[in-house]
């Protein structure tokens, strides 16, 4: 595996290039998270694939727009998945996307059509909700976006990353990943401070900013446009134990004219397997 870096709109993007001779697989994360939260999975999977994984925008070793929330479209952010795959002479792909990285993966397949084979959209962003924003179905009304909310009132900088790992791991959301997984996004999703501290790499106003956007016409909506055009090359995974409404994710399958696969776990389903996360992998993409 090796880092990867480009430069589009000013930012450096970064990513993660597994390297092997299989079809490129690429990989897009959730919000708040990383490319190197896919590090356990892409490792088993190289024997089939070449996994790519992006570090989308204000997320890991990617820089963070400066211009507001029009930084964040989704749009631009598969722009700028484009230019991680086409410095690496990726023409034809087949892709991953978890929540916010599925709504960002709809947009890349939409860019090109014909270039992704394969797509699967796990718990993803993709929605039309008439103006609504996305939040866990029974969340209290707050007068704004509860998902922004809470993640404004997360904790940024840490002692360390043992600390940071021991708190995560005790408690929800996170206590449901892998051992592996947490530890792949304790190393990958921080970064040191000059004194000797770890803080986020995406920071909390990034990832409430995004669930701001999300929720208006160029996040959700935006990719939930593009279903359509993915008929008979998308299918749509979530969770039985999800915090968001089946009927969600049934209108995606229906978007895309499939059946949803129900699978057993919450909105990070994934990453609390990584063994059935392969297995979901080589039976939908392979």
């Amino acid at each position: 595996m090796r880092s990867v870096v480009v430069e589009r709109d000013g930012l450096r993007i970064a990513a993660l290039d597994y390297g092997s001779d299989g079809e490129p697989l690429l990989l897009l994360h959730p919000n708040g998270f990383c490319a190197g939260l896919f590090d356990p999975l892409a490792r088993r999977l190289t024997d089939r694939f070449r996994p790519i994984a992006v570090d989308l925008r204000g997320h890991g070793g990617t820089d963070a727009p400066t211009d507001g929330p029009a930084g964040f479209a989704f749009a631009r952010m598969a722009d700028d998945v484009w230019t991680v795959l086409d410095e690496l002479g990726v023409t034809g792909l087949a892709a991953l996307g978890e929540s916010l990285g599925g709504g960002v993966a709809a947009l890349v397949a939409a860019a090109r059509p014909g270039a992704v084979r394969r797509l699967m959209l796990c718990e993803a962003i993709a929605f039309d909700l008439n103006g609504s924003a996305p939040r866990p179905a029974g969340a209290p009304g707050d007068g704004g976006n509860f998902m922004a909310t809470i993640a404004r009132k997360r904790r940024n900088v840490w002692p360390d990353r043992a600390t940071v790992r021991e708190s995560y791991g005790s408690r929800p959301p996170l206590d449901v990943l892998a051992p592996e997984v947490l530890d792949a996004y304790v190393r990958w999703g921080f970064v040191d401070r000059p004194d000797g501290q770890v803080e986020l790499a995406c920071s909390p106003e990034v990832e409430a900013t995004i669930f701001e956007v999300s929720s208006d016409d160029q996040g959700a909506r935006a990719s939930w446009k593009q279903l359509d055009a993915l008929a008979g090359a998308a299918v749509v995974l979530h969770g039985d134990a999800s915090d968001l409404p089946d009927e969600w994710f049934a209108a995606q399958a229906a978007r895309v004219g499939a059946e949803p696969v129900v699978v057993p776990g919450g909105h990070f389903f994934l990453q609390e397997d990584t063994a059935r996360a392969e297995a979901l992998v080589r039976e939908h993409l392979a």
